[in-house]
């Protein structure tokens, strides 16, 4: 957003911002466009079309439109900046390029297949994980070719599907108990596919995984097991990517370290080669980088850069930009010192901490409640209609509240994007 916030951050109605805009896209036939769910072309203005009836309206079906300025925008709307989503896409291809290692990004934090798309072909990913099977049917479905589930997966029902998408693509799964090799084998030998499996050592969080001095046992179990491959460690300590202390965080990735050295030194002498150590998060991922024991990471929150992350700092996070706003309009100022902005629980996620205004300090997002958001303004200078680029506190779960991204570059809506497994919780 930095020509959109020239202004302070604010989209007041007249300001810099309004005189940019313009459409900007067009492909010279008429602005034709795919519509994301690949179901129904759209027309001219950018509406889906089914035969001759014009489908879904801007304030009721969707935020906005192509070709669109945010003055126009149904707001709150999760908007993406496509210039700096971009950089951030390459800068993240350097970094991994440098290293010798390889990127799967973790697909959890934006759970668009657009996105995943974009970090597949242009930013250096190799695939992308994500947490739920249901959201790994969505990728397979998109095209994306090496998905990983990086957690367990124990209902009977998902493990079926699971082993049915490892016959579309490549499929890996972590397990922490051997009665899941057994539940995840029977189901791959009832649809003749192959499932990588990786052991999840507890590197200190305390959530899920094996000590890991059992590491070797379990990779043994999935070695013996029809269908099944064994195919490392995952090794991710998800505390670690937020902790602002810099010697707890420091004391937090000695005990990942020594847990993977563990389990790596185990599976040695049991005579068990470990193809990947993956692991390592968008506030981590140096430590692990230059670790010498990790061959993969995991980072997602990067490509589009919250708010705790930009608090918490350091080397991680310093190279990438924010890229993700939810943009929201000023509803009323009828209390002195204080205005209420549209975009509130229900908007964004506050569990890491409120938004930031982005490119403003003289007000302050304060006060979150289901439909609105109060802001502290101690100078009254904020008027209905203003509207205002809101960084959310953590972008993961804030994604998973919207049906749409807008992509917006120059002042002008370029794309939408579906938020294509928003709501995938199995």
């Amino acid at each position: 957003m930095r020509d959109l916030l020239a202004q302070g951050g604010g989209f007041g109605q007249g300001g810099a911002f309004a005189a940019q805009v313009g459409r900007l896209f067009s492909d010279g036939q008429g602005s034709q466009a795919r519509d994301m769910d690949g179901k129904h072309a759209m027309d001219d203005t950018g509406h889906k079309t089914i035969g001759d009836t014009v489908a879904p309206r801007v304030g009721l079906d969707r935020p906005a439109e192509i070709g669109m300025a945010a003055e126009e925008f149904a707001t709150p709307a999760l908007v993406i900046d496509l210039d700096a989503f971009e950089r951030n896409l390459e800068v993240m291809r350097g970094i991994v390029a440098a290293s010798g290692l390889k990127l799967r990004a973790h697909a959890k934090t934006h759970k668009s297949v657009d996105v995943a798309r974009a970090q597949v072909e242009r930013g250096g990913a190799v695939g992308i994980c994500c947490q739920k099977v249901a959201e790994a049917a969505v990728f397979v479905d998109g095209g994306i070719a090496d998905v990983m589930v990086s957690n367990q997966v124990r209902q009977p029902r998902q493990i079926a599907l699971l082993a049915e998408l490892a016959t579309r693509a490549k499929l890996s799964v972590c397990v922490d108990d051997p009665s899941a090799v057994g539940e995840l084998s029977r189901a791959c030998a009832a649809t003749g596919a192959t499932l990588d499996v990786l052991v999840e050592i507890d590197v200190g969080q305390e959530r899920c995984g094996v000590r890991p001095r059992r590491a070797a046992g379990l990779a043994a179990t999935i070695e013996a097991a029809r269908g099944l491959r064994f195919a490392g460690l995952q090794a991710y300590n998800g505390s670690a990517q937020h902790q602002e202390d810099e010697g707890a965080r420091h004391r937090m990735l000695g005990n990942v370290m020594a847990a993977v050295a563990e389990a790596r030194a185990g599976l040695k002498q049991a005579g068990i080669a470990c193809p990947k150590v993956t692991g390592a998060g968008s506030g981590s991922y140096p430590a692990e980088m230059s670790s010498g024991l990790y061959n993969e990471l995991q980072c997602g929150s990067y490509i589009f850069m919250d708010a705790d992350y930009r608090r918490r700092g350091g080397p991680a996070v310093e190279p990438f930009e924010h890229a993700l706003f939810v943009l929201s309009r000023v509803m009323s100022t009828a209390v002195p010192g204080r205005a209420t902005c549209d975009a509130g629980l229900k908007a964004m996620s506050m569990e890491s901490g409120p938004p930031r205004v982005h490119g403003r300090s003289d007000v302050e997002y304060d006060r979150p409640s289901d439909e609105h958001g109060g802001l502290a303004d101690p100078g009254n200078l904020l008027r209905v209609g203003d509207l205002l680029a809101l960084v959310p506190g953590h972008c993961d779960p804030t994604c998973n509240l919207h049906d749409w991204y807008v992509g917006v570059r120059g002042g002008v809506v370029e794309t939408l994007w579906p938020v294509s497994a928003r709501g995938r919780l199995w």
